[in-house]
């Protein structure tokens, strides 16, 4: 069960910090981080001290923290329902970002001529590119690789030195997935 991620979702909802909550809880602020991010456990007291301190209600984040997706597929027809919007690029993301622990991943679509910026902030992760549709550019550290429908890439995340670019003359599509 993932408590964290439904704790986490509703401190942030009342625009709390880490710190508040835990000092209203009488738990360590790093103990909240633990549990927001489910390395830790709290016990039902601890869970009831962290829910009064937010100001929601324990049994409803059991719920919702038993209700989250546990699977997430994305079918060839969804594909075909996606509006690209005007910056040239869409991700349909698997799951949503309170529900992402150790992976992210999206299926992409690039219009021809446009690219797709790297995550912003995020560091010694890793990730994975496969052409599922069409050819794509990864530019990695001054390097071009061209990659074809079926062509895959691991990577390690290097914001300023990497992007993505279409520069085919039809949608690409890939798969995408990076570690947190």
């Amino acid at each position: 069960m993932d408590l964290g991620s439904v704790l986490k979702l509703k401190r942030k909802e009342k625009k709390m910090t880490l710190k508040t909550v835990a000092s209203r809880a009488g738990i360590s602020e790093g103990f909240l981080s633990q549990i927001e991010n489910n390395v830790n456990s709290p016990s039902v007291d601890t869970l009831i001290n962290i829910c009064s301190s937010i100001g929601c209600d324990a049994g409803e984040v059991i719920q919702q923290a038993q209700n989250q997706k546990k699977i997430s597929i994305i079918r060839k027809k969804d594909l075909a329902e996606i509006d690209i919007p005007h910056v040239g690029f869409a991700t349909l993301r698997f799951f949503s970002p309170e529900s992402r622990r150790t992976i992210d991943s999206a299926i992409l679509m690039i219009e021809p001529g446009k690219s797709i910026p790297a995550r912003k902030g995020i560091r010694n992760s890793q990730e994975v590119l496969c052409v599922l549709k069409g050819s794509l550019e990864l530019t990695y550290q001054n390097q071009v690789f061209v990659l074809n429908q079926g062509d895959a890439a691991h990577f390690i995340t290097q914001p300023e030195q990497q992007h993505i670019t279409n520069n085919s003359k039809m949608i690409a599509v890939a798969l995408w997935v990076g570690t947190i």
